[in-house]
């Protein structure tokens, strides 16, 4: 039974941009977004958000300003009545290696261990192929939301990825997503 449900930030739960989110301002949620995760949580999930963040790398945004970015996050989560049970991040470039920036596996992993999960019990809901893939190679299965900036041409050719189910099974937004049962993926 799944009782984590471990989300990627931009895109899935707020506005993406080429240039990144460098400040609480920039920042802007999707609409119902956040009463999706409300909604989680009162069906009694774990809720997580694992985010690349290489504008910390780039010089675009420290982690004091990725701190604030979060703040305005659990600010309005909180006055839904509700909260996350944990969020990680990857500071790194895409190039530095590291086993924590997806598409590798490192902050799914960790999450699991913190949260007291297993793969099988948990779900990733994320807009790119690096949440796939990641999800794919910590064993979780994955729900994918077509943002602008899903590779959809990519992401046609992941029908055989273990625990994804198709293109055609993407949602438009959160919302939607965690219409469906979490179980059925």
């Amino acid at each position: 039974m799944t009782k984590l449900v471990i989300l990627d930030r931009d895109g899935v739960i707020n506005q993406d941009s080429m240039e990144y989110i460098r400040s609480p301002e920039e920042w802007v949620a999707f609409p119902k977004s956040l009463e999706a995760i409300a909604a989680l949580k009162q069906k009694g999930y774990l809720i997580a958000i694992v985010t690349n963040q290489s504008g910390i790398a780039r010089g675009f945004y420290d982690e004091p300003m990725l701190q604030a970015i979060h703040e305005k996050l659990l600010n309005q989560l909180q006055a839904l009545g509700a909260t996350l049970d944990s969020i990680e991040y990857c500071r790194h470039m895409p190039d530095a290696g590291c086993s924590c920036r997806k598409p590798q596996p490192g902050m799914l992993t960790h999450t699991l261990h913190k949260l007291g999960c297993q793969p099988e019990d948990a779900v990733m809901i994320g807009d790119r192929i690096t949440d796939l893939l990641a999800a794919s190679a910590a064993n979780i299965a994955c729900r994918m939301i077509l943002s602008p900036m899903t590779d959809r041409k990519a992401l046609k050719t992941f029908g055989e990825v273990p625990l994804y189910t198709s293109l055609h099974a993407c949602a438009q937004d959160l919302i939607a997503a965690v219409d469906t049962p979490l179980t059925s993926v």
